[in-house]
């Protein structure tokens, strides 16, 4: 178990890291962390989780986290590790070993680093100690003012560490890295002058002094046109030493490599075989002094020293330097020693080598790797390599086959089966033919049919150890006949499909390949374009490696522009990319690039796969289900459902969960590409299909409610729509779909279907209700400004009421009256009454608020009257609702109690779960206001209960908040406590 603060606030375990959830419960963490061992008091921990004025009940709030984070540390054994949370009085506190904690480790680390005599070794330990960062420190957290000072520490703590890495570097005389190091953390700081004086020098004392001037005139004037300052006294010294040319970039580095130590010796570097010194490779002796003769070294039986040097022709075999076992004689030789002789290959036979050469600049990829590794551990295993085009397979297993030389004595086979290639699939017998040729067999003894060639090919493979790569595969049936028959033999396939059936007929293990992280994406621009460059520019190299989506080929493709474009920019270039319309454009060069690698793949598609693929390029979501693909195919699920299958077998759609699938960018691309002129209908078809599927799970949620609106006139109906089996699953899907929900919304609005746009944010209101405080009011406004571009005076008022509401839920109630009360007038205009006796509602509520409550009951009675008249029980029970609220907190209970058992009569129990037992939690506050205590107390037990029954949990806090204010059960407290719990890990 590990905590981490430097990056994201995480807990990784052996089993990987605990969901922590949302970001309070990680700043609660993190103020753990930082004090561990130590009490930290709710008010401390309330200063860590609010920036502003915490809510009523922020102590509810911070025990319900409290109370989970116990439970996941439980959960994860965190008691075998010695760790602990336990509460101290108004206190908690985080028992843990320190060694558990990267922020201790790091101090460690340092400490440890400052106590090195050795230059190499304090450069060893402090990068130790900077690989503990994976991100700034404190990530994911809410930054509240205590964690916000203590993120500004730990990172002063990581800007004097580079810098001490730095010196570190140029003790060694290693200038170029020193400024490697610093250019990086240079261009993130630029108004920290100990930074840039510390780059100025690293830069000069690298013979690089005109960027070192550069450097100081870009700080200087950005201090003074940011800051209005002078360079302090730390970058005018380092500019004036620059400007002495003292000490100069060929000057003596103490410490360096070449210089002398302290004896008079001179360091050596590595050991070479048949090199002087006092050992062999791998000796531990020490440096040799320089005044020693070079003695010739003779190879011993067990191959640890040097080759023998061959004999000059003035001395016999036997002659004085000879000795035996590889010991060198007493007498030294009179000549230096002279180059060893290049080995024979007659000596005996050569392996079998037809591995392409290892690929140049690979990254990443550590875990893939070690999957192979495992994967080629067993009995003949045979393992596949799988992925999209361009995702670097190919990469991948030349780099592990080149790592591995030592375990495949017997030589390394390759082929290209170009499964998806505009060439064609080579013949099988060809592959044989190259295979057996290569294993010593005679041309005029290679079989002429498959069947017999495969088996000869088994038959000399039996008793070998040899790796066999078989590159782009596209069937099955055609790597069948490739395979060796020796249980020591390891075969390596790559391939675009998934090759099921290799899996079934010969136990293949696979390894799939996804996109690199951003990280890596970086490091391979690097390694094609110099670290300098990338280090010049580190957010535009990070944005252009996220643009690529992490495709290798199209970081390569990226990488080829620039290299061949030294004035190009990263930042202009990635603004290039940045526009969808030429993205791929610019991810071509020559006959190489991400269009082209996926027109392979495509062209060897069924023809309704490649329909449905040039559709999805049209969706507007991250994500889709058989429904939304079949709505944007105009097709019905189970067709969409199995050409999605086809695609995925091709790595060209991702299925992320049973049903629900996803679209690399840079395939939506291309596959928008394949089908220009389809694009509106498309469209179309998905937007109807969320406005339907939304339709049913409103219609679920909440049965009887009145609709929100009438469908567009031009609505097309999908030929399937989801069945949701009970309430649960509708708000399931209403969550989960929200962010998708919301980007059709924007795609409508963009696209000019401005009716569909509001009606598919304002079908969410289920969702509003049950989660008001969550966010709901950025894109109701989006809905309003679709409402309003319509000129719908009917849909204005309808998004009016909803999110003048949600404003009043927010606390914005001056917003809220302000946008209310046009809703009233713009439902009569529209001839809506339903609609005006809902903005009615909703501008009473705010005008109670605001202690109106004369005004306020005039108008929700009014509203009353309204539903009755159109005979609405649904909005007449909702009025009703909020009637009897107003009328409690005027205290007329009486009255209240009235309007209860009114709307209580109008629906059957089972039907609005929320407005019920809001009611029963107004009656039950009413009867305590009359003295009646068991009756009110019974009814909101009967409140929460039935709240906690349906999962609403803002229902079950406001009855039992209610309850606790007259008793003290502890049952009650201990529900109460379980539902701020369940609100808060929903954010």
């Amino acid at each position: 178990m590990e905590f981490r603060l430097l990056g994201t606030v995480s807990v990784d375990t052996f089993t990987g890291p605990l969901p922590l959830g949302p970001a309070k419960r990680r700043s609660l963490l993190a103020a753990l962390l930082l004090s561990a061992n130590t009490p930290v008091s709710i008010a401390r921990l309330t200063d860590s989780l609010w920036d502003d004025t915490p809510p009523l009940h922020a102590r509810s709030v911070i025990q319900g986290h409290v109370s989970r984070l116990r439970a996941l540390l439980v959960g994860a054994d965190a008691e075998a590790y010695g760790v602990e949370l336990v509460t101290l009085g108004d206190a908690y506190v985080l028992r843990l070993p320190e060694t558990l904690l990267d922020s201790q480790r790091f101090e460690e680390l340092l400490t440890l680093a400052r106590g090195q005599r050795s230059p190499a070794d304090m450069v060893l330990m402090l990068k130790e100690a900077l690989s503990l960062w994976q991100g700034p420190a404190l990530s994911g957290a809410f930054a509240g003012r205590p964690l916000q000072a203590a993120a500004h520490s730990l990172e002063e703590s990581r800007l004097a560490t580079v810098e001490q890495l730095a010196h570190a570097y140029a003790v060694l005389g290693e200038h170029n890295r020193a400024a490697a190091v610093l250019r990086a953390e240079a261009v993130a700081h630029p108004m920290r002058e100990s930074l840039a004086a510390a780059l100025m020098t690293a830069l000069y004392r690298a013979g690089r002094q005109s960027e070192a001037l550069d450097w100081f005139h870009r700080t200087r004037r950005l201090l003074a046109d940011e800051l209005g300052i002078d360079p302090g006294h730390e970058l005018a010294d380092a500019y004036a030493l620059i400007l002495r040319g003292d000490p100069g970039p060929d000057a003596v580095r103490e410490g360096g490599r070449n210089a002398p130590d302290r004896q008079g010796t001179t360091a050596r570097g590595p050991v070479r075989a048949g090199g002087s010194g006092d050992g062999g490779p791998g000796s531990g002796a020490g440096p040799m002094p320089a005044a020693r003769p070079a003695a010739d070294r003779r190879t011993g039986p067990d191959g640890g020293a040097a080759a023998e040097p061959a004999a000059r022709p003035d001395e016999s075999p036997g002659g004085t330097g000879g000795g035996t076992n590889g010991v060198t004689g007493s007498a030294p030789s009179p000549m230096p020693p002279r180059p060893l002789p290049v080995p024979s290959l007659a000596g005996g036979p050569h392996p079998t080598d037809l591995l392409p050469r290892a690929p140049r600049g690979f990254q990443g990829r550590t875990a893939e790797l070690a999957a192979l590794s495992r994967a080629a551990a067993g009995e003949a295993p045979v393992c596949l390599v799988t992925g999209p085009a361009g995702v670097g397979k190919t990469a991948l297993a030349l780099q592990w086959a080149h790592r591995n030389p030592a375990a495949f004595p017997d030589g390394r086979l390759f082929a290209d089966l170009r499964g998806f290639s505009d060439t064609g699939e080579p013949a099988l017998i060809e592959v044989l033919r190259e295979f057996l040729l290569a294993l010593g067999v005679a041309p005029r003894r290679v079989p002429e049919s498959v069947a017999a060639a495969a088996a000869l090919f088994r038959s000399l493979t039996d008793r070998r150890r040899l790796l066999v790569v078989l590159d782009n595969a596209r069937h099955s049936a055609t790597v069948r006949p490739l395979l060796p028959g020796g249980t020591d033999c390891v075969t390596l396939v790559t391939s675009r499909h998934r090759l099921e059936g290799l899996i079934a007929s010969d136990a293949a293990r696979p390894v799939p390949l996804d996109v690199l992280e951003p990280p890596d994406g970086t490091a391979l621009l690097a390694g094609v374009l110099g670290e300098d460059r990338v280090l010049a520019e580190p957010v535009a190299a990070r944005r252009l490696a996220e643009l690529c989506g992490g495709l290798p080929l199209a970081l390569r493709v990226t990488a080829a522009r620039l290299a061949g474009r030294p004035s190009w920019t990263l930042a202009g270039l990635a603004d290039e990319l940045a526009d969808e319309r030429s993205r791929l454009t610019f991810l071509d060069v020559d006959d190489t690039g991400v269009s082209a690698a996926l027109r392979l793949t495509v062209q060897q598609l069924p023809q309704d796969a490649v329909h449905q693929l040039a559709r999805l390029g049209h969706h507007p979501g991250s994500h889709f289900d058989p429904y939304a693909a079949a709505a944007l195919a105009g097709t019905d699920p189970v067709v969409a459902t199995a050409a999605l299958e086809r695609l995925a077998a091709a790595h060209l759609v991702t299925e992320t969960a049973p049903g629900r699938w996803v679209l690399h960018d840079l395939i939506r691309l291309y596959a928008r590409g394949m089908d220009t002129e389809g694009g509106s209908e498309a469209l179309i078809g998905v937007l109807d299909h969320y406005i339907a599927t939304a339709l049913a799970a409103a219609d679920t949620a909440e049965p009887g409610g009145e609709p929100c609106f009438v469908l567009p006139e031009d609505y097309h109906r999908p030929v399937a729509v989801r069945d949701f089996v009970d309430r649960a699953a509708a708000m399931h899907w209403l969550a989960a779909e929200r962010d998708d929900l919301a980007l059709a919304a924007v795609a409508a609005r963009t696209a000019g279907f401005h009716d569909r746009a509001w009606r598919i944010i304002l079908l969410q209101w289920p969702q509003v209700v049950w989660r008001v405080r969550d966010s709901w009011s950025p894109l109701l406004e989006l809905a309003l400004d679709s409402a309003r571009a319509q000129d719908d005076a009917y849909a204005e008022s309808r998004v009016l009421n909803l999110l003048g509401w949600v404003l009043t839920e927010e606390g914005r109630t001056a917003e809220a009256v302000a946008l209310l009360e046009r809703s009233p007038l713009l439902a009569r205009q529209a001839g809506d009454r339903l609609g005006e006796a809902t903005a009615l509602i909703n501008l009473a509520v705010v005008q109670a608020e605001q202690g109106e409550f004369d005004t306020a009951l005039e108008d929700c009675g009014r509203a009353v009257e309204l539903a009755r008249e159109e005979g609405d029980a649904h909005t007449e029970m909702l009025a009703l609702q909020h009637l009897a609220r107003m009328q409690l907190t005027a205290n007329r209970p009486h009255e209240a109690l009235e309007s209860v058992r009114t709307a209580l009569d109008l629906g059957p129990e089972h039907e609005e779960v929320a407005r019920r037992v809001l009611l029963l939690t107004t009656s039950g506050e009413a009867r305590l206001a009359l003295g009646e205590e068991g009756e009110g107390i019974r009814l909101l037990d009967l409140a929460a209960g039935e709240a906690e029954n349906a999962g609403y949990d803002e229902g079950t806090v406001r009855a039992l908040q209610a309850l606790l204010r007259v008793t003290a059960e502890p049952e009650y407290r201990k529900r109460y406590e379980q539902a701020v719990r369940r609100l808060t890990d929903d954010g």
